[in-house]
């Protein structure tokens, strides 16, 4: 196959103390987005987490070796029907998966429960935990379609029913990341807000998808700024032509940064203004779901690294 080269909680924190309490000092985040140039001045770096989905149903024996060889050492899991890693981890159960995560040298960061919702998350936030991760990931659920105060209310709404699972997760030490997935209730920019507003103290944020959003750098560059530390997840991906059909592999994969057209230096710009703490994943949905980007593990991480070196050619390039 011949690839073109183109181009919320009863324990009311601060961030700063949920990150001392999930066993994250400041210090150290600090540390693993950053390193000291020659000048002695702090560099932004951005981190990256591999979303075992873009490799479709191939085994975690296959995909684990690929993570350090993207300039990572965390995987993101998938279940169906994106992916089938996370039945695998429960198959293989928790010695099995722990002595395979440390033999390539790879922490279990976060997952992605789409399946689950906002609200059956409890078991997931026992997994995670217990692997060392900090994050789940999940859609918002309540009516689509609102505007204004409507919207507002149905928000705050969202985040108040999720408080019990606020309080496990911030007991355990993770964060849910709310993504602003087209037709939920936490997908218009305002929204993203609202949640940002009243999520204040609470282990909940976002996971912010620019396909998701209107393809403007300048919107998206700004809703970076205004989430802040709120921004738990950052996806690279572009929306291109769209993930919601067939076509030419060459159309599909300008979901992924340098194959598109969207600019990506304002939104990158502005997760450097922020320090932006985070993971970032370089994403795309094939279509159909469930099968790699390409046809081995190895085409994925080399088309995974063409989007990452592209991305740090751009935020090499921004002006200081």
């Amino acid at each position: 196959m011949s690839i073109p080269s183109h181009p919320r909680s009863s324990l009311p924190v601060s961030r700063r103390a949920f990150l001392q309490r999930a066993g994250l000092s400041v210090a150290a985040v600090a540390a693993g987005s950053s390193s000291l140039g020659a000048a002695g001045t702090e560099e932004f770096a951005l981190r990256y987490a591999v979303a075992s989905s873009l490799y479709g149903g191939l085994s975690l024996d296959e995909i684990l070796p690929e993570v350090r060889k993207q300039g990572s050492s965390a995987i993101d899991l998938w279940p169906r029907r994106h992916g089938t890693q996370r039945e695998e981890a429960d198959a293989w159960g928790r010695e099995r998966l722990s002595r395979t995560l440390a033999l390539h040298g790879v922490q279990l960061a976060l997952t992605t429960r789409f399946d689950l919702g906002p609200f059956a998350l409890e078991q997931e936030i026992g997994f995670v935990a217990s692997h060392g991760g900090r994050l789940i990931v999940t859609a918002a659920k309540g009516e689509t379609g609102l505007k204004g105060s409507a919207l507002k209310e149905a928000v705050r709404r969202f985040v108040e029913a999720m408080r019990p699972t606020l309080d496990r997760a911030g007991a355990a030490g993770v964060e849910i990341a709310i993504e602003n997935h087209s037709n939920t209730l936490v997908n218009p920019a305002e929204s993203i807000l609202w949640l940002r507003d009243f999520s204040h103290g609470l282990p909940l944020g976002i996971a912010l998808a620019p396909y998701h959003l209107p393809p403007d750098p300048a919107l998206l560059a700004g809703l970076i700024r205004d989430l802040g530390d709120r921004l738990l997840l950052f996806y690279a991906w572009e929306y291109g032509r769209g993930c919601m059909k067939p076509m030419p592999l060459e159309e599909e994969l300008m979901q992924l940064p340098g194959r598109g057209l969207f600019d990506w230096a304002p939104p990158l710009r502005a997760l450097r203004d922020i320090r932006f703490a985070g993971w970032t994943e370089i994403f795309m949905h094939p279509t159909p779901r469930g099968r790699p980007i390409l046809e081995t593990a190895g085409q994925v991480t080399a088309e995974i690294n063409r989007a990452r070196e592209h991305l740090e050619k751009v935020l090499v390039g921004l002006p200081r």
